[in-house]
């Protein structure tokens, strides 16, 4: 690998501070260093062509992970998240030094986690207006304080009208976010399933669902005051009569990791679980 990219959160020094201590080892390495923030990054170039990138280091939080997949969409390569504040379950447990992180990339020695991503459409008319994709995933909710009527189907059946708050469709990396805030079920990122989870519905058949990623699943809009947004980060409005078709998206993101501590250990690290007296500690 020679060509690295750094994806750094704008507003956190830390993430500027420890960005030019990888830039300068990095260097000294003969790699070529790019980067979101070159004015905050010394001695780092704009980013170029995504073609010949080898690698993304992300600088920050989940969220800005999410933004590095913004920019690596439709390109394999792989993104490395090294978390300066909370634990994060897209980020390495615990933060490598930069030492560690250039020895790590030098010997190849980087594990890929393929993750699933979701895509949607919004018809109105019977005719396309938008199409967009999520990591995480897809909610369409109220955007007023008025109650959102949603027609929910799978396959080309009806399931449910719901009163609702709205409802979220997450992928298995998205299960631990809004998803599980909202009281949906933690899946593991190698699951190939997606979770369906309604807000808040005024209905007797109301629970999460789990249901394969080769489902089309559709919802559409029978009331006032409704959104769509992806990832938290893309957001449209949309009218009565709207349907959204969700479905797999033929490309996947590629997370990666230096360290091989898998999903469990971050579950466990995010949460604070208790694992006194597990049976598999060394004496």
């Amino acid at each position: 690998m020679k060509k690295i990219l750094l994806v750094v959160h704008p507003t956190r020094p830390a993430a500027a501070k420890f960005g030019n201590i990888l830039s300068e080892k990095f260097l000294a390495e003969k790699f070529e260093v790019y980067s979101n923030q070159p004015q905050l990054i010394s001695d780092t170039k704009p980013i170029a062509n995504l073609e010949n990138l080898d690698l993304v280091i992300v600088l920050g939080g989940d969220g800005t992970i999410l933004r590095a997949a913004e920019i690596v969409r439709g390109f394999e390569i792989p993104i490395i998240g090294i978390n300066l504040g909370n634990v994060g379950f897209l980020a390495e447990i615990a933060q490598p030094t930069a030492d560690e992180i250039v020895s790590a990339i030098r010997s190849g020695k980087v594990h890929r986690e393929p993750r699933l991503v979701l895509k949607y459409e919004v018809l109105r008319n019977e005719k396309s207006i938008y199409q967009g994709w999520a990591l995480n995933e897809v909610t369409v909710e109220r955007s007023s304080t008025q109650m959102l009527e949603l027609f929910l189907q799978i396959d080309g059946r009806p399931l449910s009208k719901w009163g609702c708050d709205g409802v979220i469709c997450a992928t298995p990396t998205g299960s631990t976010a809004y998803a599980f805030s909202a009281g949906g079920p933690v899946v593991w990122p190698e699951v190939s399933a997606l979770v369906l989870l309604p807000l808040a519905a005024h209905a007797l058949f109301s629970r999460p669902m789990v249901v394969s990623p080769e489902c089309e699943i559709v919802i559409d809009v029978i009331s006032n005051e409704a959104q769509i947004s992806a990832d938290g980060l893309r957001q449209i409005e949309l009218q009565v009569g709207d349907r959204i078709i969700l479905t797999k998206d033929q490309d996947e993101i590629q997370l990666a990791y230096i360290n091989e501590g898998n999903f469990t250990d971050r579950l466990v690290a995010k949460f604070r679980l208790p694992i006194e007296g597990w049976r598999g500690e060394s004496s």
